[in-house]
């Protein structure tokens, strides 16, 4: 069922701490899968969530799940339009991106490293994470750490702690959790996530 994988794999994008998750969904036929993909953004669209299959293979599909607002923020930060241009990306406006992330993957079977952006990964995790060849991190958790330990630390403990309180709830509400207003729009301080924490106790 998507919507419980969706729960699963990325409670932190829809809580608003985070840009984007990734995540592989296994499916029984097309129809099935182009059906719950549909249904779900037409579900979340108001919200502001977008959920986007970026590739297909063997009845398995790569998923991604963000929010275009902060995804638009983080292609626009300082540097990176450079660093991404030299993997072919002309522009940063998220659609498009998006789709040149897309062409990316199909020409391969790992994952292109500009991906760390699209799930809000730091520049300068991501260029350390090429630089030393995935090796001689500070630490690792959601991602490999190069710099700001501490501040990294502290936002992997965040994002444990919303996941393991949106599964509390899921397994309770079930679709719930998604259809109604436990998501809200997101803010700014990314403060949100206590609504996920406090309603329903």
């Amino acid at each position: 069922m998507l919507e419980k994988s969706v729960i699963e794999h990325c409670s932190p994008t829809l809580a608003s701490i985070k840009t984007g998750n990734l995540f592989t969904y296994k499916y029984e036929s097309e129809e099935e899968l182009w059906k719950s993909v549909e249904g779900f953004n037409e579900c979340v669209r108001e919200k502001g969530v977008s959920l986007t299959v970026l590739r297909r293979s063997e009845k398995k599909a790569l998923i991604y799940v963000c929010r275009f607002s902060s995804l638009e923020r983080d292609l626009k930060k300082p540097g990176v339009a450079n660093f991404i241009k030299k993997y072919g990306y002309e522009r940063t406006d998220p659609a498009y991106a998006l789709e040149r992330l897309r062409s990316r993957l199909a020409q391969r079977e790992d994952f292109p490293h500009e991906i760390g952006l699209f799930l809000g990964y730091p520049l300068g995790d991501v260029k350390g994470f090429i630089e030393h060849h995935g090796k001689e991190y500070l630490c690792s958790g959601y991602w490999k750490v190069y710099q700001d330990e501490q501040k990294a630390k502290s936002t992997f403990q965040l994002y444990q702690s919303v996941r393991d309180a949106v599964l509390r709830l899921a397994a309770i509400f079930t679709k719930s959790v998604i259809r109604h207003n436990y998501f809200e729009e997101e803010s700014e301080d990314g403060t949100d996530y206590n609504r996920v924490l406090q309603r329903d106790r």
